[in-house]
């Protein structure tokens, strides 16, 4: 296939970027398109010129890095991270634009990569649960209910991309936050943190400037992991159960 890439360049977060067009050859329907990116960078290479940024890591659908905003969608035409997004579903001649995640609270730091930190800063304040070190318990010392661990299981798939902060029309990162509470909510060891987590957890969201969420729902349709909707509404439970008891 032969493809037109309309692609975003930014020399750093401090820089003003615009969009570069590329002519891409020979790319085969079998490529990710990753490697349909890493071809374009040996060409820009021995052309001379530097090579486009983008982030990637185990490319195999499970770590989150890789996420773009391709045509205007989360992670392309397909539900599924970029990384496992092949290019038989695109056509020859066909024009993509690739962009970094639109938000303010994942500023560019480079071409395609996004500071993605805010996510961290997040987690760190609730999601975890305290535990004593030492040697791992009897498997049966805490027992859990078929039907929540199934959805601990279910949530906890999440693996943190973006996607639904980039889909959302408000930038929220409602559907990341709602998953890690409800992973956590569903399990007998969450419960002693559980209403500070969420109070700390939602004010550190919205102190990154992320945007609150109107239950559009296009962050579950972006999502590579199909993290259902509901996840916010138990969030939101927390929250209110929470501030109704005075934290």
């Amino acid at each position: 296939m032969n493809l037109t890439l309309k692609i975003w360049r930014q020399r750093d977060g401090a820089s003003a970027g615009s969009m570069h067009t590329y002519e891409v050859s020979d790319v085969s329907p079998d490529m990710s398109f990753l490697e349909m990116l890493d071809v374009l960078n040996e060409q820009l290479n021995d052309a001379g010129e530097e090579p486009i940024a983008f982030d990637s890591d185990c490319r195999e659908g499970i770590c989150g890095m890789c996420g773009l905003m391709i045509n205007g969608e989360p992670h392309g035409p397909e539900v599924t991270t970029t990384c496992q997004l092949h290019m038989r579903s695109f056509k020859d001649g066909d024009k993509i634009t690739i962009e970094p995640w639109r938000s303010t609270a994942f500023p560019v730091l480079k071409d395609l990569c996004v500071d993605r930190s805010a996510f961290d800063r997040i987690i760190q304040q609730g999601g975890y649960i305290s535990v004593n070190t030492g040697a791992a318990p009897e498997a049966h010392s805490i027992q859990v209910p078929k039907d929540a661990a199934d959805r601990a299981f279910d949530v906890a798939t999440c693996i943190g991309c973006g996607a639904c902060v980039a889909a959302c029309p408000n930038g929220s990162a409602s559907l990341f936050m709602g998953a890690k509470i409800t992973h956590l909510g569903e399990l007998p060891q969450g419960q002693a943190e559980r209403e500070h987590r969420v109070v700390n957890m939602v004010a550190q969201h919205d102190f990154e400037g992320f945007g609150g969420c109107t239950n559009i729902g296009e962050c579950t349709a972006a999502c590579p992991k199909e993290i259902p909707l509901d996840v916010i509404a138990q969030m939101n439970r927390d929250l209110l159960t929470s501030l109704r008891h005075g934290l």
